[in-house]
């Protein structure tokens, strides 16, 4: 994976003027595989009866859907290209299967280059892109691609630079850090990939102009005090109102103080950092 540069935009317009974004040469942003590809059609935050469940959605460019290898159960290939995914702020590395004479995608771990060779299972060497159980990982190395037990696909750390690190491995489990500071169990026969997600500056754009929020699917955000009662509980009154109430969700529950719910996860050791 090649450095991110700055890209150079002349402030003609205003919104020009606050744009910020990377310089990607690597990516391949117009040959993806058709076959690992669907249409995907939003609920734009809409339920089954067409009620608004999450707010500010809607709208948004035409995207496709990438089908992408989360499990990483068995496969040795050699990476093809490394591509960009609209759905995802993590890159997709694409990957072509010795065995199976076939294409699939997987996320593209920080310094994995075209060219590599990755491996999956019990016999893959520990190297960055490369999958195996917690069980044949060293303690102190930075995974990703996180399951959750045998044979399932990784849910946990999937996102542009985050990571685990395992810290601590027994008999029937494995140790992980999370960057907030929290500490879990996860049996010892769960597999993750080895490194760190790609694209880990993605926080560092600048759209520039509400527009751009526009073509991801943001539609603006609007204040509960500025609704009226039949929408939010900050709604209503006469004139320039500030509530009346503690912050609340439009469902009525507390936005401030402590937490409204409790994690029923035994395997959480440390919670996180307040």
């Amino acid at each position: 994976m090649q450095e991110l540069f700055l890209k150079k935009v002349r402030p003609v317009t205003p919104s020009l003027r606050g744009l910020r974004l990377f310089q990607r040469p690597f990516l391949r942003m117009k040959k993806f595989l058709k076959k690992k590809t669907s249409g995907f059609q939003t609920c734009v935050g809409r339920n089954h009866k067409g009620k608004i469940t999450i707010s500010h959605r809607g709208g948004g460019h035409k995207r496709l859907y990438r089908y992408v290898d989360f499990y990483r159960l068995q496969g040795k290939g050699i990476v093809e290209a490394i591509e960009y995914d609209p759905f995802r702020t993590a890159f997709l590395a694409r990957v072509y299967d010795f065995e199976k004479k076939d294409h699939f995608y997987i996320i593209a771990p920080k310094n994995l280059w075209v060219g590599s060779f990755i491996n999956s299972g019990k016999s893959a060497e520990i190297s960055v892109g490369h999958s195996l159980p917690l069980s044949l990982i060293p303690v102190g190395s930075l995974l990703h691609n996180l399951s959750v037990g045998p044979k399932q696909k990784g849910q946990i750390a999937r996102a542009a630079g985050t990571y685990v690190q395992l810290i601590q491995k027994t008999k029937d489990y494995g140790r992980v850090r999370f960057p907030s500071g929290e500490q879990r169990l996860v049996p010892i026969r769960s597999s993750a990939t080895l490194g760190v997600v790609s694209n880990e500056n993605w926080r560092l754009t600048l759209l520039g102009k509400a527009g751009r929020s526009r073509w991801k699917n943001r539609r603006p955000h609007v204040r509960g005090v500025a609704m009226n009662p039949v929408d939010h509980p900050h709604g209503g009154g006469e004139g320039k109102t500030s509530g009346g109430r503690p912050s609340v969700t439009p469902w009525g529950k507390p936005t401030k103080g402590p937490k409204t719910s409790r994690s029923r996860n035994v395997r959480i050791l440390v919670p996180r950092k307040k």
